[in-house]
């Protein structure tokens, strides 16, 4: 089974600061993080590898530092880690953010196998919107699974995932067929602390790095600003 996992790398909510004139966020100086709902669907995917068998591929859209996020990601025991970053997905909203991803998981699928499952957290921190995820699905025919507390189990020969989705006023049992795509909520595990082993492979480990170009991207005009229709 190959799983793939989408994390941002996010400022840490903790210590950010307003601009006292502008109002705007001050991100200098400001440490980053994985963001903190992505983490809970790493825990589940790296669950799901453990008791089915497979690798857990993480992919994060951002700058050359977000490879930071990505190196973290590994040492919690991920198999690969990619990162798409280029100048053309500066300044990128949801609809931008989720067709770059979109077609970079089509371009892991066609280098490193077909995911089964794409994991994604509920939502960011920092753009608190929860759309990349259903973006995601929609631009690459997957059936999407949202606000899952618990995956409670996979048939891998029936290609059929059972989980548990809460939703206003209680809990949903649901059955869909693979591949889809998982947002995960919070709370629904606790990360593990990964092995010196994981820590070492993780100093060692290459991330493969894709520009636009090398993720297959064709239409630079859906990417960044130009592919953005919102304004913050």
């Amino acid at each position: 089974m190959h799983i793939v996992i989408c994390i941002k790398q996010v400022p840490d909510s903790a210590q950010i600061r307003v601009h006292p004139v502008t109002n705007t966020i001050m991100r200098q100086g400001v440490p980053t993080i994985i963001n903190p709902y992505d983490l809970f669907a790493l825990e589940e995917a790296l669950r799901l590898r453990d008791a089915y068998g497979g690798e857990v591929t993480v992919l994060s859209m951002g700058p050359p530092m977000a490879e930071n996020a990505l190196r973290k990601a590994l040492s919690y025991g991920a198999d690969r880690a990619v990162l798409l970053t280029d100048r053309y997905f500066a300044g990128s909203d949801t609809l931008a953010t989720s067709f770059a991803l979109s077609q970079a998981i089509a371009k892991v699928g066609e280098t490193f196998g077909t995911p089964d499952i794409v994991f994604t957290g509920k939502q960011t921190i920092d753009g608190d919107t929860a759309q990349v995820g259903p973006g995601i699905a929609k631009r690459l025919g997957l059936l999407q699974l949202t606000y899952v507390a618990k995956i409670a189990s996979i048939d891998l020969a029936a290609r059929e995932i059972n989980v548990e989705r809460r939703c206003e006023g209680g809990m949903q049992l649901l059955k869909s067929r693979l591949p889809c795509l998982v947002a995960m909520l919070e709370g629904t595990n606790e990360i593990r602390r990964g092995s010196l082993q994981d820590a070492l492979c993780a100093a060692r480990s290459q991330v493969v790095k894709w520009s636009a170009a090398e993720a297959g991207i064709e239409d630079l005009t859906r990417c960044g600003l130009r592919g953005s229709p919102t304004v913050v």
